[in-house]
């Protein structure tokens, strides 16, 4: 038996331990799936970009090359004393510059001094400006395409140079060099929602669509290339750059990395990719927000632990079921009966449903302004039982008008002609041509052609009939099943119906005993008390009785007006015997129960005693100081309010949700029907019922009921 019990241990550890397994692989999945998923769209973005920086290169590209080959460049090189030539020079610059967009163009002689530039008639002009420490006039000097990106040394604003060498037979007497702004490339990148970084081969940002991480480095910068960046004054006079405010992990099997930064002051967790753009030296960051995996990866581990809780669940009824088959063998069947019937009920109502969603096909219907029908589909003629050629062509009244009710439908035809139409649609009973009526719901659009001209109304006619008839049976279903739940609950409250009875019969017997001793010892004057008690406790006995009988049939009930005071008092004093028992004491607080309400007195008194029997099952395990039951009767405006607080373990949250549902218990040889009653009952008096859990432990349920006028 020990073994049985370890081995039962152990295997529910292995169900548990596979359930929390699959839940996690589950929310795991998802997230490498969104992650996959936005690799994808990171890669499409780093695309895009890439190809937008090359072809913003690409587009002046050629302009170094073609104007180093301009012969007035060539010869202002030899003679740069020439004013004329110079001035012919300057104004072929700025043409270009303002044909090609680029920001600015400029000559340079082999000392470093500016000749001509495209903007030698502003301020900041480039002429007589020396760059000769500039990177790419140093590899244009030395024959090769000269590219590099930085702060200009005298606008201060940043761009991509390209220089050409200017051959004249041969030898290398200059450098053209034209000047790009990336400016609007990065305002471009402002405007989205997902920052975008370009950065150097030292590391430095020096284009980004947060401002912040300008001129910041992904990793300190080395002293050598510090040294250079300050001799080339690339970005200025800046010679120190901070390390971004970037935290990278890896992405597990995606490309990409997790980036964990500040952006505008708030913490935000992105996924970034990087792509090298070698033939420029640089390295571009897209990035995308996380929030989407992670929502994806909650996502997915509630609803596999919706799914795993629910198998449980089932497991559990499951077994507890069994277990009451077990000790109740012919309650089990009979149970087992109405459960199969209603199973049945349920299938053959499912399977009619399906059937009649297989089988559905809408009625279109289209008519002109005027209300001529001008086209039905096969659905509609089989709905009427007419032929197309018998509707198409007909005005109003339709043939397939109901007789009873050609005024409501001719309102709602000429509603829908005048454009009134509901859009949440309207219901018509119609007549089939072969006599009997379909119900149905239309719903009525404009029909406007391809040209946006108002045609008609297109309408769609859908027979509701069968679903109006699957509902009356469901009502019937509903009501079979109430009264069900109503004798299963009989069971359940047997225990206590047949100690009251005892008690009444048992004073009975005691009562005529005396009786019959007194009568034979002739002592008359006591004899009539004697039997005024057993004329009180065989009335007692009968209203037992009747309180059994009312909750089967609640068509007996009488409603009356009462005071809940005396419901309270007689529903205390029935459970008197079973509260000392347990050791329990009911508080009573009855500011306002003397307030007239109207219901039917024993199906109010049924509803405490489940709540107050329900209230000192639940504290059972407390200790003998703390098993106190507080009973509370308060009135707030129109409504009187009645509590029942114990002292007991509470509700679980996952569980309050089901507490009133049919057949949900937590009791072993419980039926989970008491609750559920009891709120039936008060709902048809007019209330409300709900649990909350106390601040100082234990439930409180309360339900309200309308106070008379």
């Amino acid at each position: 038996m020990l073994a049985w019990f370890k081995a039962r241990h152990w295997r529910r550890l292995i169900i548990l331990a596979g359930a929390l397994a699959l839940i996690v692989a589950s929310g795991n999945w998802a997230a490498q799936h969104e992650m996959q998923s936005k690799t994808v769209a990171l890669r499409q973005a780093a695309a895009a970009h890439v190809l937008g920086l090359r072809g913003l290169v690409e587009k002046h590209d050629f302009l170094p090359y073609a104007a180093a080959r301009h012969p007035d460049v060539q010869t202002l090189l030899g003679t740069p004393q020439d004013v004329a030539l110079q001035g012919r020079v300057n104004a072929y610059f700025a043409d270009l510059q303002r044909t090609t967009g680029a920001a600015a163009l400029f000559l340079i002689d082999r000392a470093g001094l500016t000749l001509a530039a495209s903007n030698w008639q502003l301020p900041s002009s480039f002429v007589g400006q020396s760059y000769r420490q500039r990177p790419y006039f140093e590899d244009a000097l030395h024959g090769r395409r000269g590219l590099f990106y930085g702060l200009g040394l005298t606008t201060g604003q940043s761009g991509l140079f390209i220089a050409e060498p200017v051959r004249v037979k041969g030898a290398i007497l200059g450098v053209v060099v034209v000047k790009i702004s990336l400016e609007p490339l990065q305002s471009a990148w402002m405007r989205g929602s997902d920052p975008v970084v370009l950065r150097d081969s030292h590391g430095i940002v020096f284009l980004s669509a947060v401002p912040e991480w300008l001129f910041h480095s992904i990793q300190p910068v080395p002293p050598a290339d510090l040294r250079w960046i300050s001799g080339h004054r690339q970005y200025g006079s800046r010679e120190r750059f901070a390390v971004l405010p970037w935290r990278r992990e890896p992405a597990g099997d995606a490309a990409g990395f997790v980036l964990h930064t500040t952006v505008q002051g708030q913490q935000r967790e992105l996924f970034a990719l990087d792509t090298p753009l070698p033939e420029l030296g640089w390295t571009l960051t897209v990035t995308t927000d996380m929030k989407e995996v992670v929502q994806a990866r909650q996502a997915a581990l509630m609803l596999s632990a919706l799914a795993v809780a629910l198998l449980l669940l089932g497991i559990l009824y499951w077994r507890l079921r069994e277990k009451r088959f077990v000790e109740q063998r012919t309650a089990r069947l009979e149970l087992e009966r109405r459960v199969e019937e209603r199973t049945r009920d349920l299938e053959e109502a499912h399977t009619f449903r399906k059937a009649m969603e297989d089988s559905l096909l809408v009625g279109m219907r289209a008519r002109d302004p005027a209300g001529t029908i001008i086209y039905v589909n096969p659905a509609l003629c089989a709905m009427v039982g007419y032929a197309a050629e018998e509707l198409l062509g007909r005005r109003p009244p339709y043939p397939y008008w109901h007789p009873d009710d050609l005024e409501k439908q001719a309102r709602e035809s000429d509603a829908v002609l005048q454009g009134r139409a509901a859009p949440q649609g309207f219901e018509s009973r119609i007549r089939h041509k072969d006599g009997h009526d379909v119900i149905t719901m239309v719903y009525t659009a404009p029909l406007v052609d391809a040209q946006g001209v108002h045609r008609g109304w297109m309408s769609s006619v859908v027979d509701i009939t069968a679903q109006k008839q699957a509902e009356a049976r469901q009502r019937d279903q509903e009501l079979q099943l109430a009264r069900s739940a109503r004798l299963a609950s009989v069971g359940e409250m047997a225990s206590t119906l047949a100690h009251e009875l005892n008690q009444p019969l048992m004073a009975l017997s005691n009562f005529a005993v005396a009786a019959r001793a007194l009568a034979a010892q002739g002592v008359t004057d006591m004899l009539a008390g004697t039997l005024d008690e057993i004329v009180e406790q065989s009335r007692r006995a009968s209203e037992i009785v009747k309180r059994v009988r009312v909750f089967i049939n609640p068509q007996r009930a009488h409603h009356e007006s009462l005071r809940m005071e005396n419901v309270i008092s007689h529903a205390a004093l029935l459970l008197k015997p079973e509260l000392q028992r347990h050791g329990v004491q009911l508080q009573l607080l009855l500011d306002d129960a003397a307030a007239p309400v109207r219901g039917d007195t024993v199906l109010l008194e049924q509803v405490l005693v489940n709540l107050i029997h329900n209230a000192l099952q639940a504290m059972q395990g407390q200790p003998a100081h703390c098993r106190t039951i507080t009973l509370s009767c308060q009135r707030a405006e129109q409504l009187l309010t009645i509590s029942v607080a114990d002292a007991g373990p509470g509700i679980p949250p996952e569980q309050r949700e089901q507490i009133f549902a049919p057949f949900f218990t937590t009791k072993p040889d419980g039926l989970g029907l008491g609750l559920n009653i009891c709120r039936t009952i008060i709902e048809a008096h007019g209330g409300a019922m709900t649990v909350e859990n106390r601040a100082g432990g234990g439930a409180v349920f309360t339900f309200t009921l309308p106070v008379e006028a």
